[in-house]
């Protein structure tokens, strides 16, 4: 039965692949995070497939702090297994946006409490908290080819409710979940851009770029 004991064979193996010469680079993309290793996402991705699923381990991983170690964790993870209060630990401790994006688009998409947490993260003011809300929507703009039109009209009324937050990671993950939802279907494109017209208006400087990088996007479509 898998447990954490697989930890320090996988931590090993983590180490085997770090590229201390590269954090630098990285962080001038704001890749950062204490401890970071330094591994590129294919590597990582390759490490995972060899670990197969394993929730056990997902959590331990997660429990070192380690970037690349958290973004791995949610690679493995089983996201049916996650629960809400999980769900709220991973992302409290999001401090960089590709280890969020990574969590959005690895485990939470695939979590049945994906919706909800959109909704509840959306109002946070953590900008990592409020970040996952929107990577989660673009994900699921993408993934969930379930989810009726109308769960994402409802949605866009989060996208422009944050669409006045001036920080930087906050605003590309709202823009990133207009533009997705615009690119779903060719209803969804309409309201998404009547949505765009709307925050336009709202006047704000992340206002603005959020409305006119979308725009540009679903006219052109």
């Amino acid at each position: 039965m898998p447990t954490p004991d697989r930890l320090p064979d996988t931590l090993a193996l983590l180490r085997q692949h770090a590229r201390p010469d590269q954090l630098a680079g990285m962080a001038r993309f704001g890749i950062v995070g204490d401890g970071r290793l330094g591994l590129s996402v294919p590597v990582m991705r390759t490490i995972a497939r060899g670990l197969g699923r394993d929730h056990a381990l997902a959590q331990a991983l997660w429990d070192t702090g380690i970037p690349d170690a958290r973004i791995v964790a949610s690679m493995v993870a089983e996201p049916a297994r996650l629960t809400a209060r999980q769900m709220d630990q991973w992302v409290k401790g999001f401090n960089s946006w590709d280890v969020c994006d990574q969590a959005c688009q690895n485990a939470f998409v695939r979590s049945p409490l994906a919706w909800r947490k959109v909704a509840l993260w959306a109002r946070r003011q953590d900008e990592f908290v409020r970040r996952a809300a929107f990577a989660l929507l673009a994900c699921l703009a993408t993934h969930d080819k379930q989810a009726p039109d109308s769960a994402f009209v409802d949605a866009l009324a989060l996208v422009e409710a944050a669409a006045g937050d001036e920080r930087n990671f906050v605003k590309k993950a709202v823009n990133w979940a207009l533009r997705g939802i615009g690119k779903r279907n060719a209803a969804l494109r309409e309201a998404a851009m009547a949505c765009a017209l709307r925050i336009q208006q709202q006047g704000s400087k992340s206002a603005r770029w959020i409305a006119a990088d979308a725009l540009r996007e679903l006219r052109s479509r």
